[in-house]
This record gives structure tokens, sequence and C-alpha cells, in this order.
């Protein structure tokens, strides 16, 4: 039910060492995101679905400068702010994050709209 991934606990089924997880295990699936209504870091809202007591809030946009996302490859904390600009790749490592990710960026950030191109 948790990993402990570079030192930071993530939550979710069958989490792998890189973040990866039952619902998401491809090779550029190595993020975590943190949650709003629990500061807890997941590898998907369907993992934070299947083990947390309580429903999902994304991450508030005021708080868009603190670390929220994991980069299981490395594991850097970027802000809401750096993951976005990243371009789909870890700014520390990069390693390449799974551009698909963008279809669910409202689960995940508040008031950020899917990019679903």
């Amino acid at each position: 039910m948790r990993q402990a991934i570079h030192g930071t606990t993530v939550r979710g089924v069958d989490v792998g060492p890189e973040t990866r997880c039952v619902h998401y295990d491809g090779p550029t699936d190595v993020i975590a995101l943190r949650f709003g209504c629990c500061e807890r870091f997941f590898p998907c809202a369907e993992c934070h679905d299947a083990v947390a007591d309580h429903d999902p809030e994304p991450w508030p946009r005021d708080r868009f400068g603190e670390p929220a996302v994991l980069c299981g490859a490395c594991g850097s904390t970027l802000s809401v702010e750096e993951y976005l600009d990243a371009e789909f790749a870890c700014p520390a490592c990069d390693a390449p994050f799974n551009p698909g990710c963008a279809a669910h960026y409202d689960r995940y950030f508040e008031g950020v709209e899917p990019n679903r191109s």
C-alpha cells in the first residue's frame, strides 16, 4: 500500500521503486502527485481512490509554488509550476514524463484544464 521512493512515502496499489503502479506502469510513468486533501503522494488518482478513506482534492492553486510532484527516477520534488513548465521531462535528471498525464491535470491541479491533444 505504500512504498518509500527516494525517502518519500508514496501510497497506492503495487507501487514500484520509480512510482509506477498497477494503473500506470509504462516507462514514462515515473511521477507521484501530492493531493490537496491529505497532502500525501500517490502515483495516480485511481491509487488515491483505492487506498484513501476520503474523496480526492487537487493540489490548491494558491500553493502551486510548493513541492507537489515527485520524480520517481531521481527523487526530485517539483512545484506544480516547475512540473507544468518542464514539458514532460524532469528538469533535474531529464527522465521523460508521460505526456498522457496532461489529459488529467484537472484531477491533480486546481484550476488547470486538461490537455486532450
